[in-house]
């Protein structure tokens, strides 16, 4: 068992995020990295755009991540033993790109609530200062969520944008990363990331999020695995787990998945962008 000590506990309640936890092995974390150049050299263009979204749901290899006993253990700490995997997200920056994650609360735009869900940041390959690892505004969690302009930028990650201005960056903590190691934050912790100045991918795979089952998503629509426990509310839309790359059915599930996402992610935007 991989239960949070209650030191990791602790940070999570002050700080409003936990790392580094060990997820997986070094070894594990390659085969994630191959899956990913797999896909994208078979399939062009597939992990681009919305498609970056719900890779779980048609790869063994992401499935087999989002219900690894080492991060369930982790988030039941802080959830409970009922647990949903609500969306997954790769965020990949590759060197000589400009890609940056503005700071943001993913409680302000996700739907989700209560707040009782927990972001898991895996990383598949180092995630340090060079390569633009996160930066987590340390007990910013504490605090009523904050105003976020929409900043439409072709290099920003974020689907609008979204911004919290001001952030004082020495109050920042860089979450530094071996990869297979993960770290969990708080929906309400201002956190972003910077560019990738470094010669290689920095990746990451983002279960946004563990919830739950108590968690409604007020928005839209949540397509949902059950990771741990019983959904003794059924909010959600329940499906299945996938089995086959790139099976058939399992992309038609994604794509539905992904267009309710964007229904979701845009509420009440008059702008949608390419995320």
């Amino acid at each position: 068992m991989n239960f949070l000590t209650a030191s990791q506990l602790k940070q999570y309640e002050d700080k409003g995020y936990i790392s580094p936890i060990e997820a997986l092995s070094k070894e594990e974390a390659n085969e994630v990295r191959k899956e990913i150049e797999f896909i994208e050299h078979k399939w062009p263009n597939e992990l681009d755009g919305l498609g970056r979204n719900y890779v779980h749901l048609i790869s063994p290899v992401f499935d087999k991540i989002c219900n690894n006993s080492k991060i369930l253990d982790a988030v039941e700490s802080i959830i409970g033993k009922n647990i949903l995997i609500c969306g997954t997200t790769l965020f990949i920056k590759n060197p000589n790109e400009k890609g940056f994650v503005s700071f943001h609360q993913d409680a302000k735009y996700i739907g989700l609530e209560p707040h009782n869900w927990v972001t898991a940041w895996v990383a598949v390959t180092d995630a340090n200062e060079e390569n633009g690892c996160m930066r987590m505004w340390s007990g910013s969690h504490k605090h009523d969520l904050k105003y976020h302009n929409q900043n439409f930028d072709e290099n920003n990650l974020l689907t609008r944008g979204q911004t919290v201005e001001n952030v004082p960056l020495n109050e920042t903590d860089p979450v530094i990363l071996k990869a297979g190691q993960m770290s969990l934050h708080h929906p309400t912790i201002v956190h972003g990331s910077g560019l990738n100045k470094s010669k290689d991918r920095r990746i990451g795979f983002v279960i946004q999020s563990y919830i739950g089952t108590n968690v409604d998503q007020v928005l839209g629509k949540m397509y949902v695995q059950q990771a741990r426990g019983k959904d003794q509310f059924n909010f959600h839309e329940h499906v299945g787990r996938s089995k086959e790359l790139m099976n058939e059915k399992d992309i038609q599930v994604r794509n539905k998945a992904n267009k309710e996402l964007s229904k979701i992610f845009y509420s009440g935007s008059k702008k949608i962008g390419k995320f």
